[in-house]
């Protein structure tokens, strides 16, 4: 491409382009439709400058020409209720939906290294050693002990918030960070299971087992569902690195990461809801089996909620995305 040519026959397009947009809303109905088509066709010349002859200054200036011309014809928009009720009732549970077959492998992997790590140190007494001495593990595994009273440590609201805020950080760092090839997800991953697998060790080697699940499952359930999506939902980002499927790798990380951006908010809703029971369900006086229950309602109702709700929107179309009007344009692409 000729640059200087290409430049002195659109020139004037560009410049009445911007004479366009300078008048803002006193345009005529002829003037505002000449406004869209010389939209279209600046956008045009700049993916064509850019894939053939680059020129910083004049990319510069026909971006921000694009970017002004786009935010006059969508117009701008402002979210509210309405953005919320969509995001809660489709764009978050079809964005769970969407990422299952990254999830649900995640948490029945995990569970498994959870069960491994817990029968490992169970049944060896030299690695519960490793860990403490004899009596500080008695210390915390004894009826009434550190394991029992952790729940109630602090007053129930305060543990809610605290134990929210820090699951609420997890998950956020597991969507985030599976950019980089998936690494940091793993390995965060691999703690909470570590830490499970602890206690699960620990109290049944204490022949305390169903003291120990009997607290854990009531909130556990849906927190480490929410943990398992958003690692699952890491991974796949780490995945779409290696591997960005029929979009350019630029568009996919881009649609994957707003999607993902889009579920820390909707996850941390979740994990304020096992908050919630983990600070004033589990150190409850409720029977085991009454706070059990309660865990698997929330968990049952999740899944039901992602596979209702988020399914249909899924097989509607839905990607968990903003709203097209909402994301960087993207330029056609120069043959």
């Amino acid at each position: 491409m000729d640059l200087d040519v290409f430049v002195t026959t659109h020139r004037a397009e560009w410049d009445r382009l911007d004479r366009l947009l300078r008048r803002g809303r006193s345009l005529t109905g002829a003037e505002a439709d000449e406004l869209v088509t010389l939209y279209q066709r600046t956008a045009t010349h700049l993916s064509l400058i850019q894939s053939s002859a680059p020129d910083p200054a004049l990319t510069g200036r026909l971006t921000q020409l694009v970017a002004r011309a786009r935010s006059t014809v969508t117009g701008a928009r402002r979210a509210g209720w309405r953005d919320a009720a969509a995001f809660l009732t489709a764009g978050f549970p079809a964005a769970v939906y969407r990422a299952r077959h990254w999830w649900i492998p995640t948490a029945v992997l995990s569970t498994l290294l959870a069960a491994v790590i817990g029968w490992w140190i169970g049944t060896h007494p030299e690695v519960q050693a490793a860990i403490a001495a004899p009596e500080e593990l008695r210390e915390l595994t004894r009826p009434g002990g550190e394991y029992e009273t952790y729940y109630s440590s602090h007053p129930a609201a305060s543990f809610a918030a605290q134990v929210w805020t820090n699951n609420a950080q997890a998950a956020a760092m597991c969507l985030t960070l599976g950019a980089f090839l998936c690494v940091p997800v793993l390995w965060i991953l691999f703690l909470n299971m570590l830490n499970l697998g602890v206690g699960i060790g620990l109290m049944g080697s204490a022949g305390r087992l169903d003291t120990f699940l009997g607290l854990v499952l009531p909130h556990g359930l849906l927190e480490l569902t929410a943990v398992f999506v958003a690692a699952g939902t890491g991974l796949r980002l780490g995945w779409t690195v290696i591997d960005p499927g029929p979009l350019s790798r630029r568009a996919a990380l881009a649609q994957r990461g707003r999607a993902a951006l889009g579920m820390a908010v909707g996850l941390a809703l979740v994990l304020l809801v096992s908050g919630v029971i983990e600070g004033f369900v589990t150190p409850s006086g409720l029977p085991t089996w009454a706070r059990i229950t309660i865990g698997v309602v929330a968990e049952l109702a999740f899944l039901v909620y992602v596979y209702v709700l988020g399914g249909r929107a899924a097989r509607a179309g839905e990607h968990g995305d903003v709203e097209e009007a909402d994301r960087t344009a993207q330029l056609p692409t120069a043959a």
